[in-house]
């Protein structure tokens, strides 16, 4: 059982009571630092399946992308962190690698394992690689700023003295760097990614010139933050030469070949999804957006007069006119009903007179035949 600790900000004036873990299943503990954890990945997760449209992704490949990246990632970064941990007990117990419940992984090595294990299956699915590396660096900002929490409740990942108003203090930190308050190193990561987000996001939805334009942009952000926060970790791995701290080696070098990659691509337009509109317009790309159906029908008049741009009044008088020519054309038919009527009576009269005539023709000519007899 992990007991609680007292977590201080002291120039501020704050203090917290930490329990690693949020509760318990028979004897089975569930840490905060795997809520966290989750709870970053089902975030990222649910903003790349939103995004999926505009950036012009299939949903149910992207899923297959998702989980074997999410399984690939999680080996990556047990692997980077026992490949470059500084004691023998990996080597003496090697079935202690398994053993994730007490820790011990690192973000390079979960980030090149996920984007590996994606960017096969997409290859394999027929999806194009440059925008899933897009939509995934996205949503490693999102995860990434949500799970630098789970570091600050196991109070791990944390810097050097330092007499800034927000420095942090607890046993832990009182055991690397006594009597001193330290760089609450998990928190500027977490701004950090956030703050890459917001930018990134924009920048995809609006000024993305090329597929893989924002995965590039993702790798020099974080690379230039990694480097400078993991100088003041006291917790850093270390390679086996030279004695410098592995992350920043990485970060270094993710910001050299992303600079590189991006002024060689820097005229690049071929562009699939989202982005700039005049790239979009050059890619015959249309930004569609569904037409909400509001149950209103053009075909009886019942739109309401604002959203044809006109007054009320303008729609009264419309409305009138129209009723006014259907009352005049009931009208011309009645009228043309009347005068067919009239045309036929017309001509039952005509009929009958002809008929007269002809009776009377027949009488005098029977009566000038008697008259030659006698």
């Amino acid at each position: 059982m992990i007991p609680m600790y007292t977590v201080q900000f002291p120039k501020l004036g704050w203090e917290f009571q930490i329990d690693p873990v949020a509760f318990t299943i028979g004897n089975l503990e569930i840490r905060w630092y795997g809520i966290l954890i989750a709870a970053g990945f089902l975030l990222a997760f649910f903003y790349a399946l939103a995004s999926c449209k505009k950036m012009r992704i299939n949903e149910d490949k992207l899923i297959n992308c998702v989980i074997v990246g999410m399984i690939c990632g999680v080996i990556g970064a047990r692997l980077y962190y026992v490949i470059f941990y500084p004691g023998s007990d990996y080597i003496e117990n090697p079935m202690a690698i398994f053993d994730l419940r007490k820790g011990g992984l690192g973000i390079y090595g979960g980030i090149i394992g996920g984007l590996l294990g994606g960017a096969i299956t997409a290859k394999i699915c027929h999806l194009r690689i440059p925008p899933i590396l897009d939509l995934a660096s996205l949503g490693f900002l999102i995860g990434q700023c949500i799970g630098r929490w789970g570091n600050f409740v196991n109070q791990e990942a944390f810097g050097g003295a330092t007499s800034l108003p927000w420095g942090m203090q607890s046993a832990a930190t009182e055991l690397v760097v006594p009597n001193s308050p330290v760089h609450p190193c998990f928190l500027y990561e977490s701004l950090w990614c956030l703050l890459g987000f917001l930018l990134l996001h924009t920048f995809t939805r609006k000024f993305r010139k090329y597929d893989g334009q924002t995965f590039l942009l993702y790798l020099l952000w974080y690379g230039v933050g990694r480097f400078f926060i993991e100088g003041l970790r006291q917790d850093s791995l270390l390679t086996p030469f030279l004695g410098l701290r592995v992350s920043q080696v990485v970060a270094a070098a993710t910001v050299i070949i992303s600079l590189v990659l991006l002024l060689v691509f820097s005229k690049k337009t071929s562009l699939t999804g989202c982005g700039s509109r005049k790239i979009m317009l050059m890619n015959s790309i249309i930004d569609e957006t569904p037409v909400e159906d509001d149950g209103k029908s053009t075909i009886f008049g019942d739109i309401d007069p604002s959203e044809l741009n006109l007054s009320e009044e303008d729609a009264l008088a419309e409305k009138t006119d129209a009723d006014d020519k259907m009352e005049k054309g009931i009208d011309n038919d009645e009228g043309k009903e009347e005068s067919v009527a009239d045309e036929l009576v017309e001509e039952e009269i005509s009929a009958g007179a002809l008929v007269d005539d002809t009776e009377a023709s027949d009488e005098e000519a029977l009566e000038e035949i008697r008259e030659e007899k006698e």
